[in-house]
């Protein structure tokens, strides 16, 4: 008889913190309304973008038709999934996805750490000017990027080429070679990305304090040691946080970079079609809406599995530098 009482009270604290939370994040709200009305265009963009295509996965089971709709498809099970694996060209291009994410992830973190580190040692003057160098390819849309590089490479009047004849080479037919493409694809990304990547790991020099490197100084440490025992470790936990990030999108290649650069030519394939250019083509050949969602949805079941296993091993390395 007395526990009733007890669970009475305990029932009516829960309540009134309830309500009191509750009225704490009205006040908060109110209180950064600004804010989140300003936050509410990018909301909107990632519901419409991110959150609502996701009702319609149901037709990665479906053999969709667009006379029945997606609630009048039959349904099929995995044999969207079936197409995928059993095609002769499924492990090529996964092996290609795959490899070229993992040498991606790797050369830019290595170059544009590097790369940062050189420009903190720059004095202010040139600082700017190498900043717009780096950065200014990362605006440039990949349909640009693919004329670009085209002029470099086209068999007749590419500007490599034209050296190669000046020099006494004989010129090289590009794009009908593949086994260059996995060098100029590199180059490429790299080009494109590095300015971003390098401009993201200043921003973290930026946060270091300074103390550190005037200690460092008094007790005669050199440019060498500072960066091997001050600026990487701290620097460290940005690197896996973007590493982890990264992991979630190995199994996604950057479609333009691997359509416009290559032209989409045949010859190329072996080295330059990934999951995503060849579900493009997939779809635009068949027209088969069912196989592509599939393929979507396979590969972001993949990268969410990747994250959190990395996160998961990072975590049990460093607890201090996981993500969550």
């Amino acid at each position: 008889m007395q526990s009733k009482p007890l669970i009475n009270n305990v029932s009516k604290n829960i309540q009134k913190s309830h309500k009191k939370n509750k009225m704490t994040e009205w006040k908060y709200f109110k209180k950064n309304k600004e804010l989140f009305i300003l936050s509410l265009p990018g909301v909107i963009y990632t519901f419409i973008f991110a959150y609502l295509p996701l009702l319609f996965l149901v037709v990665a089971f479906k053999r969709f038709r667009f006379d029945l709709g997606i609630l009048g498809s039959p349904w099929v099970g995995l044999d969207n999934f079936k197409f995928f694996f059993t095609s002769q060209a499924a492990a090529i291009i996964t092996r290609n996805t795959v490899l070229y994410n993992l040498t991606f992830i790797v050369l830019t973190t290595v170059i544009s750490v590097t790369l940062a580190i050189l420009l903190n040692e720059m004095t202010s003057k040139w600082l700017k000017i190498h900043q717009t160098l780096l950065f200014l390819p990362y605006f440039l849309s990949w349909v640009v990027v693919g004329y670009i590089t085209q002029a470099f490479l086209d068999s007749k009047s590419g500007l490599i080429n034209q050296l190669f004849e000046t020099y006494g080479f004989s010129p090289v037919n590009w794009y009908q070679e593949a086994k260059y493409w996995p060098f100029i694809i590199i180059l490429v990304h790299l080009w494109k990305h590095i300015g971003f990547a390098t401009l993201v790991y200043y921003g973290g020099l930026m946060g270091i304090d300074s103390t550190y490197y005037e200690a460092a100084k008094i007790d005669g440490a050199s440019k060498w040691q500072m960066i091997k025992k001050i600026t990487i470790p701290l620097l460290m936990p940005l690197i896996i946080i973007l590493f982890i990030v990264d992991m979630g999108k190995i199994f996604r290649a950057e479609f333009g970079l691997f359509y416009f650069v290559p032209n989409d030519v045949s010859f190329l394939y072996s080295s330059t079609d990934v999951i995503d250019t060849y579900v493009y083509r997939s779809l635009r050949v068949v027209g088969d809406l069912g196989m592509a969602t599939a393929v979507g949805l396979y590969q972001s079941i993949i990268g969410l599995i990747l994250v959190v296993s990395t996160n998961y091993i990072i975590r049990k390395i460093n607890k201090d530098h996981a993500l969550w």
